[in-house]
């Protein structure tokens, strides 16, 4: 039996495929960090009163951040405040000054 011989052939070079632009994904935009004190809390709480008390009725938590111009956690930190002092009510998911 006669060998067969094998041959490589050598790989041709490649042409250089152009390089496909890289899309950056724009960065998620950073919140402010709250600090949570005392003072800083009894200012929210002041906020989130005086809206309720503008409103003169039941809001929910992004009604009352938005009429107080302030974030929702924030709104969240000035409510807390309040349930601990007694000065709201809740009813359907809306808050109201008791």
């Amino acid at each position: 039996m006669a060998e067969k011989k094998t041959t490589k052939k050598a790989a041709a070079p490649k042409a250089e495929e152009p390089k496909k632009a890289t899309v950056k994904k724009a960065a998620a935009p950073k919140k402010a960090a709250i600090a949570v004190n005392a003072e800083n809390a009894g200012f929210k709480a002041g906020d989130v009163y005086q809206a309720l008390a503008a409103a003169g009725k039941a809001l929910t938590v992004k009604e009352i951040a938005k009429a107080a111009k302030i974030s929702e956690e924030e709104t969240l930190l000035g409510l807390g405040w309040l349930f601990k002092e007694g000065k709201l009510a809740t009813a359907d998911e809306k808050i109201t000054l008791a």
